[in-house]
């Protein structure tokens, strides 16, 4: 795996990941907004944030589906692909009843950070291609 993974996950150590693809550098952390518990992305100026709980959501929802699920990666207001982690992570019938994201404007692009931070955890197998990553569950342990 060559994926950059330094940092603790706090607002004063970031984790210092990269995209699926490798070709761009971000940095996550565990923090607040507005109250809610987030896991909050910097990449460059941009700061985008989900739901905390989308780590633990995501993860039980690839044990769920059993095998390799295609990222999907999007901007919100994009269309995404049926049976993706993009579009499950807007979809009304996720554990939220709808977007991840906590900022609107911001709340697309799921797939393209939070798995990430879920093969750093080590919940995940993440493939590192060019395009049409793919992602699955592992079970820790």
């Amino acid at each position: 795996m060559s994926m950059i993974t330094y940092g603790t996950g706090e607002e004063d150590d970031p984790w210092i990941l990269k995209t699926p693809p490798l070709s761009s550098e971000f940095q996550a952390w565990k923090g607040m907004t507005k109250d809610t518990p987030a896991l909050v992305i910097q990449v460059g100026k941009t700061q985008l944030s989900y739901q905390l709980r989308a780590i633990e959501d995501l993860h039980q929802m690839l044990l769920a589906h059993g095998d390799w699920m295609l990222l999907g990666n999007a901007d919100e207001g994009k269309p995404v692909k049926d049976n993706t982690v993009e579009a499950w992570a807007r979809s009304a019938e996720n554990p939220v009843g709808g977007y991840y994201g906590l900022r609107k404007g911001y709340r697309g692009r799921f797939a393209n950070y939070v798995p990430p931070v879920l093969e750093l955890l080590g919940l995940v197998e993440l493939e590192h291609n060019t395009r049409n990553n793919r992602v699955r569950a592992l079970i820790p342990g």
